[in-house]
């Protein structure tokens, strides 16, 4: 079993259930509300700053050429994908340059990038590229599931189209590749905190959905909640 393999075996229930979320299964179905797509959209263009941002801390500490070339690439990629994908939606849904600078980012986005942020600035460089890798991995089995039963007129078919591509693919799979590799050559200590960087990713992966799917920003305390005296 490879090292990927392994961190799948222990994260099978929890990414079962990102598969499962109401947000991913209207997405399929082409029934999830514009509203909803509209602010996930402009949430998932600013963490895609900050994934881009951590590809590139992590490039930094590649022990060779190969490895800074591939993450260096994939962070270009990443801005890429904001600037082409969410143009098209942002201009689908009407959302300006200033509607966009003028959204907050929600609590789940800030969280998950500032997660994949430290551990690319103060992990070491096995810790960091696992824990980025969900966002490829998870991306890409659920594009090409819901690809599968999708129809041609889904309104969010480029972004079906995107996740589904041979290109994503490819890309998924260096990155898989690049995790083996690494942990081939990693001690046990190492290794387990791989498998705890997954996890955490793995969690913030279904907690950015989901807070998309609820609309949801940063909680605030209520006045009952105050206490006095």
């Amino acid at each position: 079993m490879s090292f990927t393999q392994e961190l799948a075996a222990h994260t099978q229930e929890l990414r079962q259930q990102i598969h499962a979320m109401p947000f991913n299964r209207a997405l399929a179905n082409g029934s999830l509300s514009p509203e909803i797509f509209q602010g996930y959209i402009i949430q998932d263009a600013h963490y895609l700053e900050g994934f881009a941002r951590a590809l590139s801390l992590a490039a930094s500490k590649a022990p060779e050429a190969q490895s800074i070339a591939q993450l260096a690439g994939s962070a270009a990629g990443a801005i890429a994908v904001e600037r082409e994908l969410h143009a098209h939606y942002m201009g689908l849904f009407g959302v300006t340059s200033d509607d966009f600078e003028g959204t907050d980012v929600s609590a789940a986005c800030d969280h998950y990038v500032s997660f994949l942020l430290r551990s690319a600035a103060i992990g070491d460089f096995p810790e960091a590229v696992t824990a980025l890798l969900p966002c490829f991995w998870i991306y890409r089995d659920i594009g090409k599931e819901i690809a599968q039963t999708s129809r041609a007129d889904n309104p969010y078919s480029a972004w079906i189209a995107t996740y589904s591509g041979e290109a994503f693919d490819q890309s998924v799979q260096r990155m898989l590749d690049l995790v083996n590799r690494v942990a081939d050559d990693a001690s046990d200590a190492t290794r387990a905190r791989m498998h705890h960087a997954f996890q955490r990713s793995c969690w913030h992966e279904w907690r950015f959905w989901d807070s998309a799917y609820h609309r949801e920003g940063w909680k605030q305390p209520r006045p009952e909640d105050v206490v006095t005296g």
